[in-house]
């Protein structure tokens, strides 16, 4: 057996600060994404673009275009709604993935630069294993999928086209001024980074009242 229960367990210790300030970076995500939907009068939510994900493409994941399972289904943002992709919840940026990918697409969403291609969702579907060292675990994945590599550039290109395609339509509410986009930035990073500060200066104020007390 491979899982290794000791290591998963120590990783776990250290995520709690992390957890929270992504919490407060998806929360001002949500609220941007919110303003951005009032703006241009196009939701997730309406019927019209739940239509436009399905016409497009069906009832398989986006990006390995196996058949969705109810239980095996995640919403997914194409762009990463985190601190390094900044993505929206917004038309065009949403639809349904396979968990599976929505968990391997997690290493391009929170790579703070990006090598194969200038979004998560599109340097997730390059790795095609031309590019990247023989241990990718991404290309491991996708040559898990298609083991031809012949068929696997093939298919990542042709699932690259269709989602680029896809988004062209809804370009008036994915696309935001650059000034805009980089004050964002700028604001996600800070929130992220003060609420570490915030929460390892009160976690340790705690912990040293704990550790003198004589409960």
């Amino acid at each position: 057996m491979d899982f290794d229960t000791s290591s998963y367990l120590r990783r776990s210790a250290g995520r709690a600060k992390s957890d929270v300030a992504n919490k407060l970076v998806g929360m001002l995500l949500h609220e941007a994404s919110r303003l951005r939907a009032n703006a241009t009068g196009l939701k997730v939510s309406d019927l019209a673009y739940g239509n436009a994900v399905v016409a497009t493409f069906g009832t398989k994941c986006i990006y390995c275009e196996r058949e969705l399972e109810r239980n095996r289904a995640a919403v997914e943002h194409l762009e990463g709604m985190n601190r390094f992709r900044v993505g929206l919840h917004v038309p065009g940026n949403v639809a349904v993935a396979c968990v599976i990918c929505n968990r391997e697409k997690r290493r391009d969403d929170q790579l703070k630069d990006l090598v194969l291609a200038d979004s998560g969702w599109k340097s997730f579907l390059s790795h095609d294993s031309r590019s990247c060292s023989v241990s990718c675990k991404s290309c491991a994945y996708w040559a898990s999928i298609w083991p031809d590599q012949d068929k696997r550039v093939e298919r990542l290109s042709a699932i690259i086209a269709k989602i680029t395609k896809f988004r062209e339509s809804y370009a008036g509410v994915l696309t935001l001024a650059p000034l805009v986009k980089q004050q964002m930035r700028r604001e996600v990073e800070r929130l992220y980074r003060e609420c570490q500060d915030f929460a390892s200066a009160h976690i340790g104020k705690i912990a040293n009242l704990l550790q003198n007390s004589e409960i």
